[in-house]
């Protein structure tokens, strides 16, 4: 599989991330430091805690990594996760945007783990 291949699989946007980060091995080296990030786990914990502050920062730096790394669909996400959590506060929708974005997060890494697994 190759980079390209890996952000078609992910609904991520691979012409627009070489520009920003000029060659494959560095996109390669920020996806993979990604995929071995903990935001996701401090993005439940914290909304399984009821601790609503933390779980929009954690959304908020998902929503940027993702923006910086052209991840289109789970940033997309993530943004509609952060928005609704934005003030600290807990809506009725909070629950269903949380498994978009989980479910976006599961696909995104399972794409960068397939690339990485192929590349070793």
């Amino acid at each position: 599989m190759t980079t390209k291949e890996c952000y078609e699989l992910m609904g991520a946007d691979y012409g627009d991330v070489l520009e920003r980060l000029m060659n494959d091995k560095l996109v390669k080296r920020f996806l993979y430091k990604f995929a071995d990030a903990k935001d996701m786990e401090e993005l439940k914990n914290s909304l399984e805690a009821q601790d609503y502050e933390t779980a929009f920062r954690m959304a908020h730096n998902l929503k940027g990594v993702c923006a910086n790394l052209s991840i289109r669909k789970l940033g997309a996400s993530s943004s509609e996760l952060c928005e609704e959590l934005r003030g600290g506060k807990y809506t009725d929708r909070v629950e269903s945007l949380m498994a978009a974005v989980q479910a976006d997060y599961d696909a995104t890494l399972a794409a960068i783990r397939q690339l990485q697994a192929e590349e070793m």
